[in-house]
């Protein structure tokens, strides 16, 4: 019954909403065309979604890891510059990625939960590196914009 409320709450339900906008109808990679990585980070915003679910409502810290590790992942591939990050951005399905393994989670997939456990052990590292990646890469952008702009209007 746990797992039928849980499939029926209206979250969910805006999860596979938010997943089909995102990654189906390619909206992550449009709201990527966005410049300076804010269209990157809108992205990122409409992904806590998964990460709130698999740690507040499914309470398990090996998918909250897991999904957090394929949201950050998307975030840093599509703040990548000359375009490489949004063309990644189009091709790679954090959010499907990640309603994959809450679905597997949910309906207790052992090979779904076999791949959370590993990720997970990796996860906790790469999502480190990953926030520390995605600053840099703000810093990188906006300190270039200075400079440009220093360049050009003055």
């Amino acid at each position: 019954m746990q797992k039928e409320a849980l499939r029926n709450s209206r979250l969910y339900q805006s999860m596979q909403t938010i997943t089909r906008l995102m990654d189906r109808f390619y909206l992550d990679g449009a709201l990527g065309l966005i410049p300076g990585g804010l269209g990157d980070m809108v992205g990122g915003v409409f992904a806590s979604i998964h990460v709130y679910f698999a740690a507040f409502r499914l309470r398990s810290w090996s998918l909250t890891l897991a999904v957090l590790n394929n949201a950050l992942r998307d975030i840093f591939f599509g703040l990548m510059p000359f375009f490489v990050g949004d063309i990644i951005d189009f091709f790679h399905r954090a959010n499907i990625q990640n309603m994959d393994l809450i679905d597997g989670f949910i309906n207790d997939d052992e090979t779904v939960i076999r791949e959370v456990n590993r990720k997970a052990r990796q996860s906790a590292l790469v999502c480190v590196l990953l926030v520390m990646a995605i600053v840099l890469a703000l810093w990188l952008m906006v300190w270039l914009a200075v400079k440009l702009g220093n360049l050009v209007f003055l």
